[in-house]
């Protein structure tokens, strides 16, 4: 089968959906590739680059896969073939007409941006790669703006603070800014409602903000749109970081409906002059009150809106080659045999969430996908379990103090010398030993194995000097010394051993 490459139509669309790389690997599917003449110059792609890597120069629409970026025109449509696949950005949550159209033609029609968000289909998301340049471009069309460092300075001339930076959401996109703010040297502060991925958020260098509202992840893995009441909660927390950072990213996209707005027009006139705001939800009415769909504004206090929504474009090659990447994962999905022939399987869940018109047959909206883990059985009935032991009364440990108070008076009263200074350093030593052993964490138990392990061979050598001894007693107590420690010792190793096994890569 003959693929087919579109040059893009959209103005200012600077990808291409394949590149030289991936060209390569389509061939080795067992596909003819067709690339029509400058699809890849706007991302640094010569046509001589795809001749090298083994495509053909031509006209795409006439190839029985036809890949693009966006949607093609209507004049690129009419141009495919009867039973030609097109894959691309078809936009066909919101663009109901794009969807009719599709249907009107016999052909089949797969959507990128519609592919599930489920473990397998990772290496397939487009939304996911495209979101990780939007954001790390973000952070860089910020910084154009800003006209200061990021990073903070001691100068000879001065101080220079850090920039701070907060944002808005930690999906893909959102930790990509954070990641790249942070490396800049900036402090970065981000919230989502999710608070599970706070720790995702710490480990990019940054801080959680926390505001206590309850979110739950929806069926098709994005945070669900946050309710009235949640929104008030946050909307405090918003105004408050947004007013003391420099620069404001907003990431807040809930697929097929309008974005939210979190950053209301007071807070934005509340910001300082000289703040930036990149609204990455602007392709969808934005976050941030102000903001300009494609367009760069600046309020009357001096706040820069940035409401770009080409900045994974902006990034072309890089882009280019991860939303190429994605097609070559799908296409050795629909290519089985590795022949060249393109087999599309309904009942592959991933296969089928793409499929908006199968052959002039309208297959959209596919059926849910749950992204979640099934919920567990229902728990067995428990064993009974005996009740615990009451605790030990005062009462009763009173009297146990007593008692050994006594003993050691009646052994340092009548024993002959030194079995009292002796057994005044046993007594000393059983006290600490289990106050200090008893305050250790669990964690902290194995490193703590290495001192009892050091003090155990300081018993063996004891031992062993007194092993000598012609006192029946003496000789006997210290066999049962050099056995005990000689146990502890040995035993700390097989553990210690056991446990560096764990981390140890099999042969």
């Amino acid at each position: 089968m003959l693929i087919g490459v579109l040059k893009e139509a959209a103005p200012g669309e600077t990808r291409v959906a394949a590149t030289p790389t991936t060209v390569a690997q389509l061939l080795a599917l067992g596909y003819e590739v067709v690339v029509e003449p400058g699809a890849g110059v706007a991302s640094s792609f010569g046509d001589d680059a795809y001749v090298a890597a083994g495509a053909r120069l031509g006209e795409a629409t006439g190839a029985d896969v036809v890949l693009g970026v966006n949607a093609p025109t209507p004049a690129q449509r009419d141009a495919l073939r009867p039973g030609a696949t097109l894959i691309a950005l078809l936009d066909v949550r919101t663009d109901e007409a794009m969807v009719a159209d599709l249907a009107a033609r016999p052909i089949t029609a797969l959507a990128m941006d519609a592919v599930p968000r489920i473990s397998r289909a990772q290496s397939m998301d487009v939304l996911s790669s495209m979101a990780n340049v939007a954001g790390y471009r973000a952070v860089v069309e910020a910084a154009h703006e800003f006209g200061r460092m990021f990073t903070g300075q001691v100068t000879a001339a001065g101080k220079i603070p850090p920039a701070r930076v907060f944002v808005v959401g930690a999906g893909v996109a959102g930790l990509a800014a954070i990641g790249a703010a942070s490396s800049m040297g900036a402090i970065v502060r981000a919230f989502d409602v999710r608070p599970e991925v706070a720790e995702q958020v710490e480990s990019m260098g940054a801080s959680f903000v926390s505001v206590d509202v309850e979110t739950e992840v929806s069926s098709d893995g994005y945070a669900k749109e946050m309710t009235a009441e949640q929104v008030a909660a946050t909307a405090a927390m918003y105004d408050e970081e947004a007013r003391a950072a420099d620069i404001v990213i907003t990431t807040a996209l809930i697929p097929g409906r309008p974005a939210p707005q979190l950053v209301g027009p007071e807070t934005v006139a509340a910001m300082r002059s000289g703040s930036v705001v990149v609204d990455l939800a602007a392709s969808q009415g934005g976050n941030v009150a102000g903001t300009v769909t494609g367009e760069r504004t600046v309020t009357a206090n001096g706040v820069t809106i940035l409401g770009y929504t080409d900045l994974a474009g902006r990034l072309p090659a890089q882009a280019s080659q991860l939303y190429g990447t994605n097609l070559v994962n799908l296409l050795k999905l629909l290519t089985p045999g590795k022949d060249g022939v393109l087999v599309l399987d309904l009942d592959d869940v991933v296969q089928r969430g793409i499929t908006v018109v199968r052959e002039g047959e309208l297959m959209w909206p596919p059926p849910p996908v749950q992204v979640s883990a099934a919920p567990s059985a229902a728990p067995k009935a428990a064993a009974p379990v005996a009740p615990p032991k009451p605790p030990m009364s005062a009462r009763t440990k009173l009297g146990l103090v007593l008692g050994a108070i006594a003993l050691f008076g009646l052994v340092n009263a009548t024993a002959p010398d030194p079995i009292p200074r002796h057994f005044t350093t046993l007594m000393l030593s059983v006290v600490i030993g289990y106050y200090v052993i008893g305050k250790v964490a669990h964690a902290l138990h194995t490193p703590l194995m290495s001192v009892t392990n050091a003090i155990s061979g300081v018993v063996v050598v004891g031992a062993l000097v007194q092993i000598a001894d012609d006192d029946l007693v003496i000789k006997l107590s210290a066999a049962a010394a050099i056995l005990l420690a000689s146990i502890n010792i040995f035993g700390g190793f097989a553990v210690t051993r056991r446990m560096l096994g764990m981390f140890s890569k099999g042969a």
